[in-house]
């Protein structure tokens, strides 16, 4: 035996000698007397202690369960199951031809009660237990802000310029006319599908927010996939969808604070403190941010600790003072990604960081939360089927129509038009994060909320082959000719 194992068996030794004199020495000594109650309550054992006489199956058994159960392992065996599931959903999607974040939204619902709770209730129980789904909310709600900041940051304002005629008429059009059309159709569901305690003003103007938002990251994602990001209506579309996002996101920062305040001087008084922190943002941090950063931080090729800190200190400010004025954090950070430095493609380093935590982890923890929320089977009747799917085809006519009809007016033609308005119809996770303000607000019952979820869900699956249909392959082909030609624009 070499000096070395020598040494450490005898350390080893009597270490354990030493542990049990320690353990036979406190044996002796007298237990403390007169516990108070607080501390009883304290060190009591739980019910599933092991018994003292069992089995080592039974005991393992017992064992295992109660670890399994603690607050931290529920959370790892919840976000296991989440990234798993959205996983194989989401490469499902990709090849039949859809976007991945449809098969990750369509993932969520499926392990809520909609199937997962249908078809293994004691499995969901388990993994899904209601006292264990506040810290799944929590990072759901991390992973909505981290996104809309992404988005914010994605939004290229010279772009929009070359194009802002057309693309204010289209998306304002594509705003106006669905929530028209949702506000109209509120007056025949309020009374039956909202929730108890809701006015008709805030259901009426949640419902024509849900029918008004465009997907703008899953717009890009379709464009890029078909290949016709860098032709005309992809260049349109990409324009169109950035200002409906700001547009439809400034309105409904609005209305959430119509919705929470509790009088017509709370309302005005949180929307004036909206309008200051929107100019503080724009006026004072956006031109602010590079001299904080300094231009070697926006140069170098990997942002550094100090920058990485700057911006998320930034991000999480701008989240907590919207928080705080009493609309919603999400607001803040997608303002934090609108006014970061663009130059030196600072954006976009910081966005592949950010999407790279959100997209994997953190959405499909938000997609699990929507579907545990949604409840498919509250609509048990034939009747609240046909108001689904008047909910659809209202959102449908809406969007896709009132975008085609605005885009054929300012001179495009009818496929194109087509084309434009199937991409503006689009919505995807910007939808789900609305109506899950709406639901947390107590404005949209579980069954409308569960009806717009399925709306949201058509209306971005409906995407593709609605362009197929108006044309989509052509110019998907044409684009591909033009850039082996070198002729793309």
């Amino acid at each position: 035996m070499t000096r070395t194992a020598q040494v450490y068996v005898i350390i080893s030794s009597l270490a354990v000698i030493g542990l049990l004199a320690i353990v036979r020495l406190g044996n002796q000594i007298t237990p403390p007397q007169g516990a108070s109650a607080v501390e009883t309550a304290a060190v009591q054992i739980p019910s599933t202690a092991i018994p003292p006489e069992s089995s080592f199956l039974s005991t393992a058994k017992v064992t295992l369960l109660q670890n399994a159960t603690g607050p931290l392992s529920r959370l790892f065996l919840q976000l296991l199951v989440i990234i798993v599931v959205a996983c194989f959903a989401g490469s499902l999607a990709a090849r039949l031809g859809q976007p991945a974040v449809v098969g990750e939204m369509i993932a969520g619902i499926l392990l809520g009660p909609s199937l997962f709770g249908l078809l293994a209730p004691s499995a969901f129980a388990f993994v899904f237990a209601a006292p264990s789904l506040e810290p799944l909310r929590l990072f759901s709600q991390i992973g909505v802000c981290l996104f809309m900041f992404a988005v914010g940051m994605e939004l290229n304002v010279s772009e929009l310029r070359k194009q802002v005629q057309t693309a204010i008429v289209v998306s304002h059009s594509s705003i106006v006319i669905p929530y028209l059309m949702g506000a109209t159709l509120a007056l025949f569901l309020y009374q039956n599908l909202a929730k108890p305690g809701a006015s008709f003003l805030a259901f009426a103007l949640f419902m024509g927010i849900s029918m008004s938002i465009t997907a703008f990251p899953v717009l890009v994602r379709i464009l890029k996939d078909r290949k016709i990001f860098d032709t005309p209506l992809g260049s349109t579309a990409t324009a169109c969808a950035a200002v409906d996002d700001v547009t439809a996101w400034t309105i409904l920062a609005f209305v959430v604070a119509i919705a929470r305040s509790t009088s017509v001087a709370g309302a005005a008084l949180n929307l004036g403190l909206v309008l200051i922190f929107v100019a503080l943002m724009l006026l004072v941090v956006k031109p602010g941010l590079p001299r904080w950063l300094g231009r070697r931080a926006l140069e170098n090729a990997e942002p550094g600790k100090i920058t990485l800190a700057v911006v998320l200190a930034v991000v999480l400010a701008s989240s907590f003072s919207t928080e705080m004025i009493g609309i919603h954090a999400l607001f803040g950070a997608f303002l934090a990604g609108v006014v970061m430095p663009s130059g030196s493609s600072f954006r976009g380093k910081l966005t592949v960081r950010v999407e790279n935590i959100s997209s994997v982890l953190l959405l499909p923890v938000f997609f699990a939360f929507t579907g545990l929320r949604t409840q498919i089977g509250s609509l048990g009747s034939l009747h609240d089927w046909a108001i689904c799917l008047v909910i659809i085809g209202v959102a449908t006519a809406g969007k896709l129509g009132g975008s085609a009809l605005a885009a054929r007016l300012t001179g495009a033609d009818t496929r194109s038009s087509l084309q434009l308005g199937a991409l503006m119809n689009t919505r995807g996770l910007m939808e789900l994060i609305a109506l899950n303000i709406g639901y947390d607000l107590g404005i949209l019952s579980q069954r409308i909320f569960a009806m717009l979820v399925i709306m949201a869900i058509v209306t971005t699956v409906m995407t593709g082959p609605l362009l197929t249909l108006f044309g989509g392959r052509r110019l998907r082909v044409i684009a591909s000719r033009e850039l082996e030609s070198g002729y793309a624009p």
